[in-house]
């Protein structure tokens, strides 16, 4: 027997540990970092993660490390395992950061982690959010733990954890910004077959900024040759060496486990890793061989459960454990658990059990286990699905299905919804197979279905929950139980919703109110009639919404659901705001936030202060909005991740409106990559509007193709027409006008015909007439009379709709409907600086400076080719000043080529610097210019005389007039300006 297998020193690994070292130092002073460390099986991962542990606490002593470990499930997934196992110290020592924590993360974590005694969690939400609650909870305190020092979050063995841990992995690393937290994450890259669970996360983490990758090799024949000498304490012979590394191709503990077996590298050497394991394992002693038997069944088990599961006496027991612990194969943990010294070592014994002695103690472990659950412990989630795995694995069926349903419940409290869908659908198979005399009495079989669907349907799997609460509706008969009938309605009405399927969702909903009795004992008629409002609002029945949000807001009222009163609060306010009542949703709006605070619903809160200030906008209150925008993010903790992003989005939206576009940047946050779900799409339209804004369309470019797939998997109108705008303005920019006009016209195609949604409505609509504006102004500039026409007439449609949707809507509306008969003189080459006065005064009344800019330019570019440059001038400086102050680069390209055309006195003496938009690419050239001519042209675009042309291209001045004659003549234009300007908008230069 050796006295170690292991080097004293590290060997071959200086450069990874320095690496990690650097990304923690750099994490403690402000600057969160993640580490992917990947590494075939014994290659030294552990051991260069107990190295740099060390490393760290020698650095600085008061550093939290939290060490969790991934365990290798025996049947299914054990849910939060390493997260349970690294938080269980900070939590067992009662580390000052928990008496730090808000109330409702208390709650939360006190669902994990039951020795927090937390308080009442809120009620559960079928949309999946209540493990994001969680998950907000945990950062929160690993936040205020890095306050008072950095914290190192360890979790090993990656490829084990289970879907709740690499949910809240992906979530962690999406949602650092400062907080001191080094993350480093171990995994085996041999075990990554090609769909393995892991691999998709790694992925997502690769690409963030912050995260490093380091792989871990095995050892050349000089780090060998180091370690062996460290190991034999002398250095060993050339022979030795090479059949060394000839026999573990330079696997460290391959190596180790090979001088273990006493073997020096010669002789008949194991076939595997496993075969020299199974060879020192058979050296012990019997009694220390029936202990590490347990063990290699249970994982990591205290004495007492090894006892029982082996039958021996705790005087031999303790005798076998000493014998095992000498020999380097089981050690002890800080828990007083005894477990493997290396995984692979379990792996090995397990396998090689017979399939009877296997059973037998799965079996013995299960019953030893379930003795001891109920104790509040930190590990009685994991103890729970471990007891359900243990008799699954010993074939006690009966059994089997009564813990798992325990361990399902154990999970869904825990908000690990992945892992309670699993053991739901273990349980599920398990039903017919199970005696109905030894079936649970307090479930039936509806029962389990339904418990089943909604488990996956938190987890966003809608398609299962479907089918599941299908068969359960299948089985159910609605005139003897209404009630449960009516709720597996509500359920479907919910799955189908989220799939896309409206009409049919709302239609199910509806006949779950009418097939609900009136007692409704289980007051599910205000949750209900909320959840069908909330979706005739965001399908543009406002009418209908108000009418359901009234009934139900009396309802929820009525019988306390403090809940369902704010959500409906929050979705009747907006519905009267968008039916024209603007005091009434207001005050509607104003409740719910005062209701949620009441009750501590931060969800509902801070919805309600997003809706609000877009209501606000909605009305033309601009400055208002912004200012309850502000308000609702400063109420909004930073640590509640998803709360906080939406307000980041909703002040970036109501500060790009009013002419705050510095502020309106620095809160689109975060990027795309750190988002989910409707967050998600609003991040990217918001982005694609300032981006069009400020002169970035290969930007806003790559954006529309992104979230294309998910607005076109959504019903909801404002992200349809908004997309459709936006897609129309970047076509319009690069002369795509057919494009422009296919997107409008998808836009309105979607945009259901009978929807109350002046609102989008009126703003595709006033999209399309400026589309159509374009496509006439080309068509006079080609000389096609049928182009005109059909724009005109194009154009005249879409303004009945944009009059209809002014006529019911408010002072946005009226502002859209200026800029749209503005649009359509322009059509009608009939605008005049009246017209487009009249759409900057509305623009400015309601205080938003951008479209008030765009429309003035017009008003310059009229007077201009009328003639009257004194107040072109004047017009084009004023704009001018009013873009550069926003920021508006596209806008500042368009006036300062207006203004070189024109030969405006504008900024001549700054040299025509500025920022200036990147033109499009030119166009094909439809008028049959030559190549000279159009060098001619880009000259008499930016204002040239005869003269300048002249002697910018080496001509005499009478020749540059017949080339300018000859250009007016293709043109089918008498003067200069008019050609500039056709020249401009078909990108001629």
């Amino acid at each position: 027997m050796r006295s170690r297998l292991t080097s004293n020193r590290l060997v071959g690994r200086v450069g990874e540990l320095a690496e990690l070292r650097l990304a923690a130092r750099e994490a403690a002073s402000g600057q969160p970092a993640l580490v992917l460390l990947g590494g075939d099986s014994g290659v030294g991962k552990t051991r260069l993660i107990s190295e740099l542990e060390a490393a760290l606490r020698a650095d600085d002593p008061d550093t939290l490390i939290l060490h969790g470990e991934g365990v290798e499930p025996a049947d299914g997934e054990l849910p939060y395992a390493p997260l349970l196992s690294a938080l269980r110290p900070l939590v067992r020592g009662r580390h000052a950061s928990l008496d730090e924590l808000s109330a409702g993360s208390r709650a939360q974590l006190g669902s994990l982690l039951p020795s927090l005694q937390g308080g009442e969690l809120p009620p559960t939400r079928e949309d999946g959010t209540g493990q994001v609650r969680l998950f907000e909870a945990m950062l929160e305190l690993l936040d205020l733990a890095g306050e008072r020092s950095p914290v190192a979050l360890v979790l090993e063995d990656m490829h084990w954890a289970d879907r709740s841990t690499r949910a809240f992995v992906a979530f962690l690393a999406r949602s650092l910004r400062s907080e001191r937290l080094f993350v480093l994450l171990s995994y085996r890259t041999d075990e990554l077959y090609r769909r393995h669970p892991l691999r998709p996360l790694l992925a997502e983490l690769e690409r963030l900024e912050r995260a490093r990758l380091i792989r871990l090799e095995p050892f050349d024949r000089e780090e060998l040759g180091q370690a062996l000498e460290d190991i034999l304490g002398s250095s060993p012979g050339g022979a030795l060496l090479e059949r060394l590394f000839a026999r573990a191709e330079g696997n460290p503990l391959f190596t180790e486990e090979l001088l273990a077996v006493g073997l020096d590298g010669r002789g008949a050497a194991p076939q595997s890793l496993r075969d020299a394991f199974l060879v020192r394992i058979e050296r012990l002693p019997d009694h220390a061989q029936r202990a590490a038997r347990a063990v290699a069944v249970g994982y990591a088990l205290p004495e007492a459960v090894i006892s029982e599961a082996t039958g021996l006496d705790p005087l031999t027991l303790q005798e076998a454990l000493r014998e095992a612990m000498a020999e380097q194969i089981l050690i002890a943990n800080g828990d007083g658990l005894l477990s493997f010294r290396h995984a692979l070592l379990r792996e090995a014994l397990y396998d090689d059990l017979l399939p009877g002695e296997r059973s037998d103690l799965h079996l013995r472990l299960a019953r030893a286990l379930e003795a001891r659950i109920g104790q509040g412990s930190e590990g009685e989630l994991i103890r729970s699905a471990a007891i359900a795995a243990h008799y699954a694995a010993a074939g006690d069926q009966p059994a089997a299905l009564r813990t798992t349903i325990i361990a399902a419940e154990s999970a869904e409290q825990a908000r690990a919804y992945g892992e309670a869908a699993d053991l739901l659908e273990r349980a599920l198979e398990l039903w017919p197979r199970v005696p109905a005399d030894a079936r649970p009495a307090d479930l039936d079989y509806v029962e389990l279905l339904r418990r089943t669907a909604t488990a996956h349907a938190m987890q966003s799997n809608r398609s299962r929950s479907e089918d599941l609460l299908q068969e359960a509706l299948g089985h159910l008969d609605a005139q003897a139980e209404p009630s449960r009938y009516a709720a597996l309605l509500a359920g479907l009405a919910r799955a189908i919703w989220s799939l896309n399927r409206g009409p049919e969702a709302v239609a199910l909903g509806e006949r779950a109110l009418e097939v609900l009795p009136e007692d409704d004992p289980d007051h599910l008629r205000p949750v209900l009639r909320g959840w069908l409002a909330r979706t005739r609002f965001l399908r543009g029945r406002f009418r209908q919404a108000a009418d359901d949000a009234e009934a139900a807001l009396a309802e929820a009222t009525a019988v306390g659901n403090t809940v369902a009163e704010a959500e409906t609060l929050n979705t009747l306010g907006m519905a009267r705001v968008a039916l024209g009542d603007a005091d009434a949703g207001i005050g509607y709006l104003t409740r719910a936030i005062e209701v949620a605070r009441r009750v501590d619903d931060q969800d509902s809160m801070i919805s309600a202060y997003s809706n609000l200030a877009d209501m606000y906008n909605v009305i033309g209150q601009t400055r208002t909005a912004l200012a309850i925008a502000r308000e609702g993010l400063a109420q909004s903790s930073r640590r509640l991740v998803h709360a906080h992003n939406w307000m980041n989005l909703s002040v970036a939206e109501m500060a790009f409106e009013a002419g705050e576009w510095s502020e309106a940047r620095a809160h689109l946050s975060p990027e795309p990559g750190r988002l989910t779900g409707v967050l998600l799409i609003v991040r990217y339209l918001r982005g694609i509007e300032q981006d069009l804004a400020m002169g970035d369309p290969e930007g806003a470019r790559a954006a529309l193709e992104a979230v294309e797939p998910l607005v076109c998997d959504s019903e909801e109108p404002q992200w349809i027409a908004l997309y459709g705008v936006l897609r129309a303005a970047l076509c319009r920019r690069e002369g795509n006008l057919d494009g422009a006009q296919a997107a409008i016209a998808d836009a309105l195609d979607r945009l259901e015909c009978c929807t109350d949604d002046v609102m989008r409505i009126a703003r595709v609509s006033a999209g399309g007439i400026a589309v159509e504006a374009d496509r006439a102004q080309r068509g006079r500039d080609l000389h096609d009379r049928a182009a005109v026409r059909d724009a005109l007439t194009r154009a005249r449609i879409h303004m009945d709709r944009l009059e209809a949707a002014a006529t019911e809507g408010g002072a946005v509306e009226r502002a859209l409907l200026a800029e749209g008969r503005a649009d359509l003189a322009r059509a009608k080459d009939r605008a005049t600086v009246r017209d487009w006065q009249r759409a900057a005064d509305a623009w400015r009344e309601i205080e938003r400076p951008y479209p008030e800019a765009r429309c003035r330019r017009h008003v310059a570019e009229i007077a201009l080719m009328a003639g009257d440059r004194e107040t072109a001038c004047r017009i084009a400086g004023e704009v001018l000043t009013t873009a550069e102050q926003l920021g508006a680069t596209w806008l500042i390209g368009e006036l300062r080529a207006l203004i070189e055309r024109g030969r405006l006195p504008v900024g001549r003496d700054a040299g025509g610097d500025g920022v200036v938009a990147p033109a499009p690419a030119a166009a094909a050239d439809p008028f049959g210019l030559t190549a000279r001519e159009r060098q001619v042209l880009a000259l008499v675009a930016e204002g040239a005389t005869n003269r300048q042309i002249g002697d910018a291209l080496y001509m005499a001045e009478k020749t540059a007039s017949v080339h300018v004659s000859r250009i007016l003549a293709k043109l089918g234009v008498s003067g200069r300006t008019q050609a500039a300007a056709i020249a401009h908008r078909q990108h001629l230069t």
